[in-house]
């Protein structure tokens, strides 16, 4: 559709346009909630208001509108059927995109992770020179709650004179998966939450996942998983999946997914387009799916269809070779994937972001600066960087050069970044500092759960 890529800035001058009538542009009032600026106009919260996810996720059982946009090409609309120019948040980002350097659109396009415990000289350079759009922490970044915190803390100090807020994101799903210290009480797998085949307590379960990460100042977790369990030889999914077919697991993922959202925290569904029935660690190298597309939408796609109808955020790409969509090229910057058939054919206008691209499915077969390009022409709007600080500084180099060559052009850049801006608005994120979480009361609410639990 030619016409679109003409339109993109009549919309967005639309949505400035109307800023008075939403209370002032970055300091537009959230649905339910008060205002989003802070005292230094960077369209960061209040102190004292509490992240909130948006009013649809309680009301509605449709998707969560306009967090982001859908693609029909690469140049893209963030238009395209969200209704933005009557959404406050999608008016407030698109201000705020308005008043920021290539720069500092660039890092919004990036995740990147942090060495240690504590805030070093390169984890403050990619604030200060590049502007990252976040960092996600590992179980090495984690030595205790109190350390956690502060290192939490220091990251939102120093990021306090960029223009957005961080996401400040992690592995949380239960089970094997967790990076936290043990003085919580653990949350079994996905796989024995979904056993009791119980929506409500799975997502009670979601809900104290999404309270336990907020209790030291994450606001995005990497869960729930939506892959369905299909392949025993699989390893790296097995009781991360809350069942064996996409009925239970589209159940199940979804009432996780709400969860989360309750309690104020970004969920991120993955591995998009379904990583049940692999027998290759995508940490190691690249995993080849031959289904037919018949199967894949019945079995593998079905569960984030489901959660794309009743308003996922984020959706997860994984690194993996789905030769029935696209023959050649890994999902995870594959046009076919994330355009074509996650936007397009599902319909899905939030936030795209990849799986690490420092993992060996990448690094193994091409360039992870090379792959974040095709990533995000392809669709994407973040790209994740997990480990090693040169090569995070290569990919964002990449990007950079992409962008001032003109391969990654102006309209797809704010696009992009567009989508991320109006869901940071959209749940309130800021840099305020977090306080010490009440452990006891998280375990407690734990164990109550846990009796619940068959």
């Amino acid at each position: 559709m030619k016409h679109k890529q003409a339109g993109i800035w009549a919309i967005i001058l639309v949505m400035i346009l109307m800023l008075p009538a939403c209370q002032g542009g970055a300091g537009t009032n959230m649905p339910g909630s008060g205002s989003a600026d802070s005292a230094s106009g960077n369209g960061q919260q209040q102190e004292g208001d509490a992240a909130k996810p948006p009013a649809e996720h309680e009301e509605q059982g449709g998707p969560a509108s306009n967090t982001g946009a859908s693609d029909s090409e690469e140049e893209g609309d963030p238009s395209k059927g969200n209704g933005a120019a009557s959404d406050p948040a999608m008016a407030a980002a698109a201000a705020q995109l308005s008043k920021m350097t290539d720069k500092e659109k660039i890092g919004q396009l990036v995740m990147v992770g942090i060495e240690g415990t504590r805030m070093d000289d390169v984890a403050r350079k990619m604030l200060d020179s590049y502007h990252v759009g976040g960092f996600i922490f590992f179980k090495d970044n984690i030595a205790s709650t109190s350390q956690a915190v502060t290192l939490l803390n220091e990251l939102k100090k120093a990021n306090a004179y960029n223009p957005v807020p961080l996401w400040l994101s992690i592995d949380e799903e239960g089970g094997r998966v967790t990076r936290f210290p043990e003085e919580y009480v653990k949350l079994p797998s996905s796989g024995k939450v979904g056993s009791g085949n119980d929506p409500d307590v799975t997502r009670q379960v979601g809900e104290l996942i999404g309270q336990k990460v907020g209790s030291i100042g994450i606001n995005m977790v990497y869960a729930p998983v939506l892959d369905v369990n299909s392949n025993p030889d699989n390893p790296v999914i097995g009781d991360r999946s809350f069942g064996e077919t996409a009925e239970e697991v589209g159940r199940q993922g979804i009432a996780s997914m709400k969860g989360i959202q309750e309690a104020g925290v970004v969920p991120v569904v993955k591995h998009f387009p379904g990583h049940g029935d692999t027998s290759v660690d995508s940490h190691l190298g690249l995993p080849v799916v031959t289904h037919d597309i018949k199967r894949l939408h019945e079995l593998e796609i079905a569960p984030f269809r489901k959660a794309i109808e009743q308003g996922a955020d984020v959706v997860m790409v994984g690194h993996l070779l789905m030769t029935a969509i696209d023959e050649t090229t890994p999902s995870s910057y594959s046009k076919a994937v994330i355009t074509d058939l996650l936007r397009q054919e599902l319909g899905f206008d939030g936030v795209v972001i990849t799986d690490d691209m420092t993992m060996g499915a990448i690094t193994k077969n091409i360039d992870a600066g090379e792959a974040a390009v095709k990533s995000i022409l392809a669709g994407t709007n973040i790209v994740m960087i997990g480990h090693d600080y040169a090569q995070e500084e290569a990919v964002i180099q990449a990007i950079t050069e992409a962008v001032e060559s003109g391969v990654i052009s102006g309209e797809v850049l704010d696009e992009r970044v567009l989508a991320t801006l109006a869901l940071k608005q959209r749940y309130q994120l800021n840099d305020e500092p977090a306080d010490m979480p009440d452990i006891e009361r998280l375990n407690e609410d734990t164990r109550a759960v846990l009796k619940e639990i068959k």
